[in-house]
């Protein structure tokens, strides 16, 4: 498998000569500057993204052929593509409107910088969006592995970057913090087809640079949605796959009105009976921006929610169990007196709001700031047999002179929360140096509570509420970033943010004396050097720190013992290669940490992992990636990632039942849980059939 990567970028390396590539340059009509990250598509055929230096290379199919030229700010562009023209050059102008994502460049790193990234345009996102959750269209990824609890990629889905876990990659969408605040997770499963408004993905692996929100530990992951678009336009896409599997999306835009407004809506529904057993999926969204732009300002506001019902599916199962009952067996719902509750499912609704504000002092002095709230509501519901009322905090009912103290019952475990802030930015280019300064400030307000539905025994009043917690926490975080040119060729980078982070936690449903309130004063600095070789290539390495707070969970597996907080240190180092028609990557890794919590094994009775401190422990590795189009129709695309995942070493205390006091077992060197050493993925052209009338469909 390992040489199948390396063989398949070359097997079709024959093809290349029967079709010619064509090259050009797209740059600013006035100043004659170069525009890196300008989009260049035939019409109904390939794609490329200019480089730093303003520079294409396609593949058209045939010649005649038209082409386009366009990017942000200005208006687009195009040409006839003569037969035989093998060079062509594009001069845009800008539109004297302020349509720039500040709240995007402000986060991300930016085309040549020293970190590790991967990065997808729309059209990479609409090849792989037929309805699964987002972590599924990343899966392809360097490093990246994925799961789905009902094994069709429609529900609940995990990320994981280098072994992290979403609780360890900080989310941000328009700039604006998702991760929950406690869990410090993000649930895609609460956004469904979201990737259908999102219009560019970054994610950088690492530490990366300074961002808002959570503390990003494995990776950090940017969505964009802010697309302007100057045209109307409207769109039905339906898809339909294996386990009844449907999404239907009705997507709309005005296009620009008055030279100044825009609205863009989408409305999605998708459906799944999963792989396994009863893992049904019932998932509705929507999305709606509306903007007013004008030369130097522009206001936007966005809407979008999510509500979802899935039958519940994180249990896992024993050897046993498949032999027994197959490999689609879920035992969620199961009852004792036969069959399986049909309500067994995860009910949750998210909405949120942002209102964002870009505005251009000058030319290249550019400032954002954005207000978001977002509300979410749901819970849990689970069939539960010989429960004790005491349990409940009540006494059981009394029939004929006698207490009735277990009764078969149904629960439901209740999250109600609002999150809410304001995020900001200022970035000034000045040429040789260029430099960000931003931060954020996010309030959590939550609640957590159990209601009782039914009981066969009665007793228990509907709105009873056997408990009833709240936490609190606020997020105040403060960065500076800075670019300089030393030569042409050599640029250095640095990078520093100030994070605080005060929470407040009154107890848990099963321990509810627990209560903690912690502040925590993080400083993480970041720097790094990239060194441009010529056109094609260049090289770079970083030396970054994060600091992170445990999650909700983490206090109360620690009941002696507060968790303390984690520290990483991270060197990256990389060589990226463009060609005409192939593109190569490699880099290298090292992520030690003091602190890690890491899991033990141990999961509670809703499936979350309890984790524990482990002093000294790092990943290490190296990541290959490469891509190779022959074709404008056939693109070869592999990577692969070779990694060491070690706990130095741990020592673990045991209870000693049979004599009393506790036995000591010391562990070296072992394998941290969940961290695989090799992941490699390979992707080959798929043919896809697709009508545009204006039905898309796609199989």
């Amino acid at each position: 498998m390992k040489h199948l990567l390396l063989f398949a970028l070359l097997c079709c390396a024959t093809a290349a000569q029967a079709q010619r590539s064509i090259s050009g340059t797209a740059s600013d009509a006035r100043t004659g500057k170069p525009l890196p990250g300008a989009t260049i598509s035939v019409l109904n055929g390939p794609s490329a993204i200019t480089d730093a230096q303003g520079r294409f290379i396609l593949l058209p199919k045939q010649q005649p052929a038209i082409i386009q030229a366009s990017f942000i700010g200005y208006a687009s562009v195009r040409d006839t593509l003569a037969k035989g023209t093998d060079n062509i050059r594009f001069e845009l102008s800008e539109t004297g409107l302020f349509v720039k994502p500040v709240e995007v460049t402000s986060l991300r790193a930016g085309a040549n910088s020293p970190f590790t990234k991967s990065e997808l345009n729309r059209e990479d996102i609409a090849r792989q969006n037929l309805g699964q959750d987002l972590p599924l269209l990343l899966n392809q990824l360097p490093s990246v592995t994925t799961n789905s609890d009902a094994g069709a990629g429609i529900g609940y889905t995990g990320l994981r970057v280098r072994g992290s876990d979403i609780t360890r990659i900080n989310v941000t969408v328009n700039g604006i913090p998702v991760n929950d605040a406690e869990s410090q997770g993000t649930f895609f499963v609460n956004m469904p087809d979201f990737a259908s408004s999102v219009s560019s993905i970054q994610l950088q692996r690492g530490v990366g640079t300074s961002t808002n929100g959570a503390g990003a530990f494995g990776a950090s992951l940017n969505l964009s949605t802010n697309e302007f678009r100057d045209k109307a336009y409207g769109e039905v896409n339906a898809s339909y796959g294996s386990f009844d599997s449907w999404k239907t999306t009705v997507s709309a835009g005005s296009g620009l009105i008055n030279d100044h407004f825009t609205a863009d809506v989408r409305l999605s529904r998708i459906s799944s009976n999963g792989y396994v057993d009863r893992a049904t999926s019932d998932l509705k969204s929507f999305y709606a921006s509306f903007a007013y732009i004008a030369g130097k300002s522009s206001l936007r506001l966005n809407v979008f929610s999510g509500k979802e019902k899935t039958y519940q599916a994180w249990t896992g199962v024993t050897d046993a169990e498949i032999k027994e009952f197959g490999r689609t067996y879920n035992p969620n719902g199961k009852m004792d007196k036969g069959g399986f509750y049909d309500n067994e499912t995860d009910n949750y609704q998210q909405d949120h709001y942002q209102l964002l504000f870009n505005h251009a002092f000058r030319n290249n002095l550019h400032f954002n700031a954005a207000a978001h709230y977002t509300r979410g509501r749901g819970y849990y519901e689970n069939w539960r047999e010989d429960d004790y009322y005491v349990d409940y905090g009540i006494t059981g009912p009394v029939h004929d002179g006698d207490t009735t103290h277990t009764t078969d019952l149904v629960r439901q475990l209740w999250l109600d929360n609002h999150f809410y802030g304001g995020v900001f930015s200022l970035r000034h280019d000045l040429g040789k140096f260029n430099w960000t300064a931003g931060g954020a400030w996010n309030k959590y307000d939550g609640k957590h509570y159990g209601k009782v539905p039914w009981a066969e025994a009665g007793g228990i009043d509907k709105e009873y509420r056997w408990y009833n917690l709240d936490a609190f926490k606020t997020d105040l975080s403060v960065y500076w970033k800075g670019e300089y040119a030393i030569t042409s060729r050599l640029k250095v980078f640095a990078d520093m943010q100030y994070r605080h982070v005060n929470y407040e936690l009154n107890g848990f449903r099963k321990n509810p004396d627990i209560r903690q309130h912690k502040k925590y004063d993080f400083y993480n600095p970041k720097a790094g050097v990239t060194f441009t070789i010529n056109d094609k290539q260049y090289v770079y390495a970083s030396y970054a720190i994060g600091n992170k707070e445990p999650n909700r969970d983490d206090f109360e597996v620690g009941l002696t013992e507060a968790p303390k907080h984690e520290t990483l240190r991270n060197v990256e180092a990389g060589y990226v290669w463009r060609g005409s028609n192939t593109s190569l990557s490699a880099n290298v890794y090292y992520m030690n940490y003091r602190n890690q919590l890491v899991p033990t094994g141990r999961i509670n009775d809703v499936g979350a992992y309890a984790r524990t401190n482990i002093p000294e422990s790092y990943r290490m590795g190296i990541e290959l990636e490469g891509q190779y189009t022959p074709a404008s129709w056939f693109t070869v695309q592999a990577n692969a990632a070779f990694s060491r995942n070690r706990i130095n070493a741990f020592t673990e205390y045991l209870d000693d039942w049979d004599n009393g006091g506790q036995k000591a077992q010391t562990y070296e060197s072992t394998e941290i849980a969940f961290s695989p050493s090799f992941v490699e993925a390979l992707r080959l052209p798929s043919v896809r059939s697709r009508v545009s009338l204006p039905i898309s469909w796609r199989k």
